[in-house]
C-alpha cells in the first residue's frame, strides 16, 4: 500500500464482511471507540482535580478527547493516517480505574495473584473483550471487543509486551498472561518490544495534553498562582520533584533553566485573575506550549527520518531533550500544586480504602454482585485467579461516582 498501511494493518480478528460506502478501516475503528461505552464512562474519572468537583477541569474523558486531537494533528504531518492515531488517542485511557492511578495502585496489589492490574494492559482487554461489539463465529463463541484492526491495536498500545517480558525492569506492561492470544495475533510480524510510531506519537501526545492542561487546570481552580513560579523555595520543589519523577538523572540546574526558559517566552502571562481577558490569555498559553511541544517533535524527527511518509515501523518519533524538560517541568508544576496540596494525600488515602474494600466486597459475594455482562465470564472461569480477574474487570470499569454508590451498597449497607 503506498500509505504505509498494507492487508496485515488493515486485518481484523474476526473477518467481517465488506460495508457499503467509502469509510475505511480505520475511519470505521474511530466510530467503534467514538461510540463505545468505555469511551462515555471516562467522564466519570478522575484526571487530576476529582471528576465533578468543579466545572472547568479535564475527566478522563476530557483529556482523552484532547490526546486524539493533539495526536491527529502531529501523526497526519508525519504522514501517518489521521484517523488511525486518533483512535489510538481516544482509547490510550479506556483501562483506567475510578480514582485513575490513585486505583490503579490498589487494583494492581489485589491483583496480584491473578496477573496483576495496569491500566495500559486493562485498555487492551476492553477493546478485544470487555466493550461488547463483534464475537468469534458459533453460538459459544466468545467476544471479541471491538474487533478493532491490527494497526489501531498496536497504536493504542504503549508497553508492547507482557508483565516482565519488558526491555527494561518497571511496572508497566501492555497485556495480561490471560490475553496473551490476541496481544500476539496484534504484534504479528512487527519488532519486539518496538512501539509502532503511531504509538509513540500518542504517547507523546499523552505527555504534552497532561503537562500542559494540568497546569491550566490547576490556574483555573485557584491551586497555582504564577507568581509562585518566581519563588525560590516553591520554583526549588518543582525542579527536585521533577527531577525525582519525571526526569531522573537531570542536572537540576538544566531543568530550571527549561523552566525558567518557558517562563520568558512573551506568551507567558505573568498573572491569571479569572477575568475575560485572563481565560484569554490562559489559553493562549496552552496553545502556545502545545505547539511547541509538538513542533519540536515534528521537527526533529523530519530531521532524521526526511520528507517522506512515515508511519507504523519506518521511523520513531525524535522528541528533542529540551522539549522532554519542558514537557517535566510542567508535569511537576501540577504535581507540587495539586497533587501534593494540603488535604490531598487523606483524599488519595481514602479512595484507596475505597477501591480495596469494593473489590473485597464485590469478590465475595459473586456472582451476585456482578453486572449482567460480567456473568458470563464469571462463569466460565477456570479458577480461584480467573474469577478474581472477572471482579478486577468490574470495579475497574467503574466510574469515581458509581464506585462511592457500590462501596456504599456493599460495604457500608451489606446489600449484595
Amino acid at each position: 500500500m503506498t500509505d504505509g498501511y498494507d492487508a496485515s494493518a488493515r486485518q481484523r480478528l474476526v473477518p467481517e464482511p465488506p460495508k457499503p460506502g467509502a469509510r475505511t478501516a480505520f475511519e470505521r475503528d474511530r466510530a467503534r471507540v467514538l461510540h463505545s461505552a468505555a469511551l462515555r464512562r471516562l467522564a466519570g474519572k478522575t484526571q487530576v482535580v476529582v471528576a465533578g468537583e468543579l466545572d472547568f477541569p479535564r475527566t478522563r474523558l476530557t483529556h482523552s478527547l484532547e490526546v486524539a486531537q493533539i495526536g491527529r494533528e502531529l501523526g497526519q504531518a508525519l504522514g501517518c493516517d489521521p484517523d488511525l492515531v486518533e483512535v489510538a488517542g481516544l482509547s490510550h485511557d479506556l483501562g483506567h480505574p475510578p480514582f485513575g492511578h490513585n486505583g490503579e495502585q490498589v487494583l494492581a496489589q489485589v491483583a496480584k495473584d491473578c496477573g496483576g492490574f495496569e491500566g495500559n494492559a486493562q485498555t487492551l482487554r476492553v477493546l478485544t473483550r470487555l466493550e461488547a461489539k463483534a464475537f468469534r463465529p458459533g453460538a459459544t463463541g466468545r467476544s471479541v471487543g471491538l474487533n478493532l484492526t491490527r494497526a489501531s491495536l498496536d497504536a493504542a498500545t504503549k508497553y508492547p509486551w507482557l508483565l516482565g517480558e519488558g526491555p527494561s525492569p518497571g511496572p508497566k506492561f501492555g497485556a495480561y498472561a490471560d490475553d496473551r492470544e490476541v496481544f500476539d495475533w496484534m504484534r504479528e510480524g512487527v519488532p519486539a518490544g518496538r512501539r509502532c510510531l503511531e504509538a509513540q506519537v500518542m504517547d507523546w501526545a499523552d505527555d504534552i495534553a497532561y503537562s500542559v492542561h494540568d497546569v491550566e487546570d490547576a490556574l483555573h481552580a485557584g491551586h497555582l498562582r504564577l507568581e509562585q513560579l518566581s519563588d525560590p523555595v516553591d520554583r526549588a520543589e518543582v525542579v527536585a520533584l521533577a527531577v525525582e519523577r519525571y526526569a531522573p538523572g537531570t542536572d537540576p540546574a538544566e531543568l530550571a533553566d527549561a523552566l525558567d526558559g518557558l517562563r520568558a517566552q512573551p506568551w507567558w502571562p505573568a498573572a491569571y485573575d479569572g477575568s475575560v481577558r485572563g481565560l484569554a490569555g490562559l489559553k493562549n498559553l496552552t496553545s502556545q506550549l502545545i505547539g511547541r511541544l509538538c513542533g519540536a517533535a515534528e521537527g526533529a524527527t523530519r530531521e532524521q527520518f526526511g520528507p517522506g511518509v512515515l508511519t507504523r515501523y519506518a521511523a520513531d518519533l525524535v522528541v528533542p531533550g529540551l522539549a522532554r524538560l519542558e514537557c517535566a517541568a510542567l508535569k511537576a508544576v501540577s504535581a507540587v500544586f495539586v497533587m501534593q496540596r494540603t488535604g490531598q494525600q487523606r483524599t488519595y488515602a481514602d479512595q484507596r480504602v475505597l477501591v480495596f474494600e469494593l473489590t473485597e466486597a464485590v469478590l465475595a459475594g459473586a456472582p451476585t454482585t456482578l453486572s449482567a455482562e460480567f456473568l458470563a465470564d464469571f462463569e466460565a472461569a477456570a479458577d480461584d485467579g480467573g474469577r478474581l480477574r472477572v471482579v478486577i474487570d468490574q470495579v475497574a470499569s467503574l466510574t469515581d461516582t458509581s464506585a462511592v454508590a457500590w462501596h456504599t451498597r456493599l460495604v457500608l449497607r451489606g446489600q449484595a
